[in-house]
């Protein structure tokens, strides 16, 4: 059906090029603030570079309809870890508005786990396989 499909793809480039905006910063302003971050959890260091695989590849890929279901396990997986090591005090917490201290990362998450689910629809670059 057209409309589901519109839907897919708007999710799609919702998600991603949002994403895309994180990614973005991370090019220009560098990531040597994460390796220390990495390292004070208990992560090695080495595997600060992966935040622009979750960041700027996978949200392409999403965008592109290529892969889709696995891009967006990765910015799933992504999104967990800014939780985990960055936001993990607002999980329980309000803003001053009110909102849920944590609701734009549970928006990547959450809607990239329904990405996952549907899959991208027929306006992708790829058929739909399990993969996509």
């Amino acid at each position: 059906m057209l409309n589901d499909n519109v839907g897919k793809l708007l999710l799609r480039l919702t998600v991603a090029l949002l994403m895309l905006f994180h990614g973005w910063n991370k090019l220009n302003g560098g990531i040597e603030w994460l390796p220390g971050l990495l390292q004070s959890n208990g992560l090695p260091g080495f595997i600060a570079p992966l935040i622009y695989v979750g960041e700027v590849i996978a949200p392409l890929f999403i965008i592109a309809g290529a892969y889709t279901r696995i891009a967006a396990l990765i910015v799933v997986i992504n999104m967990l870890f800014a939780i985990g090591l960055v936001h993990m005090g607002d999980v329980f917490a309000l803003t001053g508005t009110g909102a849920w201290a944590i609701e734009s990362q549970m928006f990547y998450v959450l809607n990239a786990v329904v990405i996952m689910l549907i899959g991208p629809g027929k306006y992708a670059a790829m058929p739909a396989s399990k993969w996509n």
